[in-house]
């Protein structure tokens, strides 16, 4: 699976870890839409554009997490199933779509995990952000031992 490589580096931007692994768990912090360490998206949600234009931040932020995620991750193990999913979205009052946008956050997953890439999950509108982040995902998932090569 894609998730077992380790291409991309999260590094925390506070007094923070980026995942903290607790056995077979393992809990990102807070993941924005960051690209080689700058904040690609910002601004907040709003009824102006189609969902489809947050869908990459959206997925950027998700990739974060995994990566955070897959830092802990030892050798011959894998990113085995997300538990759940939190994503928070600066949005407008009067935005309502908060878990259509969520719902990019779970393709993308879904797309590097598979059917186990799906759990629980929360969407939750607030007023603003991290560094005027439009999006911030937090994760929990299981690590498990990854099969060995054929």
């Amino acid at each position: 699976m894609k998730a077992e490589a380790k291409s991309k580096a999260v590094v925390p931007y506070g007094n923070y870890l980026v995942a903290k692994r607790h056995r077979d768990l393992v809990f990102t912090a807070g993941m924005t839409p960051r690209s080689a360490g700058v904040l690609a998206h910002t601004g907040a949600i709003t009824n102006e554009h189609q969902l489809e234009h947050y869908k990459e931040a959206v997925e950027l932020a998700a990739s974060n997490a995994l990566a955070a995620a897959g830092s802990v991750v030892q050798r011959g193990e894998k990113i085995g199933s997300v538990l759940t999913l939190t994503v928070y979205l600066s949005t407008i009052a009067e935005f309502t779509g908060h878990s259509r946008i969520a719902d990019f956050a779970s393709n993308y997953l879904l797309a590097e995990l598979g059917q186990e890439g799906i759990g629980t999950r929360a969407a939750v509108g607030v007023i603003s952000l991290p560094g005027g982040a439009v999006v911030e995902l937090q994760m929990t998932a299981i690590i498990e031992e990854a099969p060995e090569p054929a």
